[in-house]
C-alpha cells in the first residue's frame, strides 16, 4: 500500500499542469495581479509534487530532495496566499509583503542549498529536511507556512462569510469553501511530514488541489454566466 502512496504524486503533477494551463489562460485574458500570484503558485505546487515524483521513480537524490524541500516547504502555498492577498487587501500592503516573504524565501533557499546533509544510520530514503546538518534551516518554513495559511484559508473564509446568505452568490461562497478546504489538508500533511510520515502529504496534496481547482472552477463559470447575461441586457 505504501509503493502505491508513493506514486500519487504522478497523478499530482499531472493534474497541476491540467489546472495551470487553464489559469494560464485565464490570466492571459484579465491579466490581474492575483491571477498572476495562483499562476505561479499552480506551477510551484506542481513542482513540489514533481520533485517528490522523481524520487518515486527513480529513488532518492539529495539535489532533488533540496530542490523538493525549496519549493514545497519554503514556497508551499505562499504564491497562492499571495493571490489573495493581492485580491483582498490593498496593494500597497501586498507589495510590501511580498517583498519581504520573498526576499525570505530566498534567503532561506541558500540556506537549503548551502547546508550539508547527513543521512543517520538507517536512514529509510524518504523525503525530509531533518537530514540537513544545519536544523536551523527547517525553522524558516513554519514562519512562512502560517503567513501562507492566514492569507490563503483566512483570505478564502472570509470571503465566503461574505458571501454566506446571499442568493446570487452562493456559487462564491461554495466556491471559496471548497478553496478554503483544499488549501488547509496540504498544510496537515506537511505537519505529518514533519513527524516523518511524508505520505500524508502525497495524499492531501491530491485531495486539496483536486478541491482548490473545484473553487476556482465554480466561481469563474459563475463569473462567466454573470458577464453573459450583462452583455445580453446590455445589447
Amino acid at each position: 500500500m505504501s509503493d502505491i502512496i508513493d506514486f500519487i504524486p504522478i497523478a499530482t503533477t499531472i493534474f497541476s499542469f491540467f489546472f495551470l494551463r487553464e489559469i494560464v489562460s485565464h490570466y492571459n485574458e484579465n491579466k490581474t495581479s492575483y491571477l498572476l500570484w495562483w499562476s505561479i503558485g499552480v506551477l510551484t505546487f506542481g513542482l513540489g509534487t514533481l520533485a517528490e515524483s522523481i524520487h518515486a521513480i527513480f529513488g532518492w537524490y539529495e539535489i532533488n530532495l533540496r530542490l523538493w524541500y525549496i519549493v514545497g516547504a519554503l514556497l508551499g502555498g505562499f504564491p497562492l496566499a499571495q493571490g489573495s492577498v493581492f485580491l483582498l487587501m490593498r496593494k500597497s500592503f501586498a507589495r510590501i509583503t511580498a517583498t519581504i516573504i520573498v526576499s525570505l524565501i530566498i534567503l532561506a533557499s541558500i540556506f537549503v542549498l548551502l547546508t550539508p546533509v547527513v543521512l543517520p544510520e538507517g536512514f529509510d530514503y524518504r523525503l525530509t529536511g531533518s537530514v540537513f546538518e544545519w536544523k536551523w534551516v527547517r525553522y524558516f518554513s513554519p514562519f512562512i507556512n502560517l503567513y501562507a495559511f492566514i492569507f490563503l484559508v483566512g483570505g478564502a473564509l472570509y470571503s465566503a462569510r461574505k458571501y454566506y446568505g446571499l442568493n446570487d452568490k452562493q456559487a462564491h461562497f461554495k466556491g471559496n469553501i471548497l478553496i478554503a478546504i483544499g488549501a488547509l489538508l496540504p498544510g496537515i500533511g506537511g505537519t505529518f511530514t514533519r513527524m516523518g510520515y511524508v505520505e500524508v502529504l502525497f495524499i492531501t496534496e491530491l485531495i486539496g488541489l483536486v478541491l482548490i481547482y473545484a473553487g476556482y472552477r465554480t466561481i469563474k463559470i459563475k463569473n462567466r454566466e454573470v458577464r453573459l447575461v450583462n452583455a445580453i441586457v446590455d445589447n
